[in-house]
């Protein structure tokens, strides 16, 4: 697209890459081993739907074949990421009145997977403040009927925070963090394009 653009449509995917790599940092901190008594507590079932929600966004093929399915070793994930953030920023920079759609799915997926990581986040983090305030409740306890009303209060704030966790909550963060750090939002995809890109994913 030869409109003077590309040069800022290719630091504007390499800057959505990067904060898609530090939401999957942080999520991979979130790992808990409950007791097999709890397994099945609230808290602990909506982490293990994070986990298992975030490795399906971070395995996904990327446009063009740029990326294999990353394996558990991180530093290769890390290199995998960082190529696709050259190459598809080095596509935007080729790209001409015939790739005029090209630099619309490049920055679709990388917004669309940005947008997952940060919904899934979100849930992540409510989660481990969950599993804390339940575990202030218990300090080392089982649970019984001098707690118990202090672990339902507990999983009613869980659900009442999943609920405020928005798709428009979600783009809303995610806008406020860009302004707020200057980037060039021109061509950032609305909330329902994003929608709609993951809706036709495989």
């Amino acid at each position: 697209m030869a409109d003077g653009f590309n040069e800022a449509r290719a630091l504007r995917v390499a800057e959505i890459i990067t904060d898609f790599r530090m939401l999957q940092h942080q999520i991979s901190q979130y790992q808990v081993a409950p007791a097999a008594e709890e397994y099945y507590e609230l808290g602990y079932d909506v982490l293990r739907q994070c986990i298992a929600e975030a490795q399906a966004v971070f395995s996904a093929h990327y446009p063009g074949g740029l990326l294999q399915v990353p394996s558990s070793n991180g530093e290769k994930e890390k290199q995998q990421l960082q190529r696709y953030a050259v190459e598809s920023s080095a596509r935007l920079r080729r790209c001409d009145a015939t790739t005029d759609g090209m630099h619309v799915s490049v920055m679709l997926d990388a917004s669309a997977r940005r947008f997952q990581a940060q919904k899934i986040y979100l849930r992540a983090v409510a989660a481990v403040r969950w599993v804390n305030s339940r575990n202030t409740i218990l300090q080392g306890q089982r649970p019984h009927a001098g707690n118990a009303a202090a672990l339902r209060q507990a999983d009613t704030n869980l659900r009442a925070e999943l609920s405020m966790i928005t798709d428009q909550r979600c783009v809303e963060d995610l806008r406020t963090k860009d302004y707020q750090a200057g980037h060039w939002l021109q061509e950032d995809p609305p909330l329902q394009s994003i929608l709609n890109w993951i809706g036709s994913q495989p």
